[in-house]
């Protein structure tokens, strides 16, 4: 395994991604119009075998196994441990024998040829370290004619719901790493259309389309627990990693006063912007 690809492997099972395995409910809400929109591409259909990469605590597992049926094979592979762990629970749980999950990188795993229909992933793509051996890795996992439907952030600028909270408490934050570089891994790694064709059809992907998903992104009903949880997760949670008590208060107290700005008698929404990618083996 490569420096990159340990690192990534490391901070997927580091304290500061743990939120992703523990708190699926509140991601699920947030994601649900874009994750609506995702099936709805992918049209999973009974008996299909399905492979969901980057498949977190199982939520789309679930579903994907829900709509293939008995008759279909659902598989979700991950790197961080906690969230597979999470997603074998809620598997054994739902009682659908179909689905299963393993503790592993999509890049890499051994999947037999031709082996899948679909190729899904719910924001689980924009990660590899060298993302067109990986993807031609998953395109031989397709049989013939099989097809990838996923989902990726494009730029920040248009994802306000992250970029805006961040940007309103930066002054307030120790010293941010640079933002990952146009070829590096990371969560806006796929918002240059240009570069997802270029790797995709780098793979051996065929008919890559890319179409704007735009969705509102519901944050919450309450300004407190909205604050509470961008302090758990994302850049202003690593950012204060080991931060004392006394350091992380006026970090809540401004993201207090950005959520409360924004609350409407719904709540707080916000723009979220997505591509939709599907592509043919």
């Amino acid at each position: 395994m490569s420096g990159n690809a340990a690192g990534q492997q490391a901070y997927w099972n580091s304290p500061a991604t743990r939120a992703w395995a523990t708190e699926h409910a509140r991601i699920d809400a947030r994601f649900a119009p874009l994750t609506e929109a995702l099936m709805a591409a992918a049209g999973p259909g009974p008996g299909e075998r399905v492979i969901d990469i980057g498949c977190g605590s199982g939520s789309t597992v679930l579903e994907l196994a829900r709509r293939v049926g008995a008759a279909g094979a659902v598989l979700g592979l991950d790197i961080a441990a906690a969230s597979v762990a999470e997603a074998e629970r809620r598997i054994a749980a739902a009682g659908l024998p179909q689905a299963r999950v393993l503790l592993g990188d999509a890049a890499t795993h051994p999947f037999p040829p031709g082996g899948a229909d679909l190729l899904f992933s719910r924001f689980g793509v924009m990660f590899f370290e060298e993302p067109v051996p990986a993807f031609a890795n998953l395109r031989r996992a397709l049989a013939p004619g099989g097809r990838a439907a996923l989902l990726a952030w494009r730029p920040p600028a248009e994802n306000p719901w992250a970029s805006a909270p961040l940007a309103a408490v930066r002054p307030l934050l120790p010293a941010l790493p640079p933002p990952p570089g146009p070829e590096e891994p990371g969560q806006f790694a796929f918002g240059d259309a240009a570069r997802v064709r270029r790797i995709l059809e780098g793979a051996g992907f065929q008919a890559v389309t890319l179409t704007p998903c735009d969705r509102p992104m519901r944050l919450g009903a309450d300004a407190a627990e909205i604050a509470d949880f961008a302090l758990a997760m994302g850049p202003i949670q690593r950012a204060l990693l080991g931060a004392t008590p006394a350091e992380r208060a006026p970090v809540r107290e401004a993201l207090l006063a950005f959520f409360r700005e924004r609350m409407s008698p719904e709540g707080v929404a916000m723009p979220a912007a997505a591509w939709l990618i599907t592509a043919r083996a």
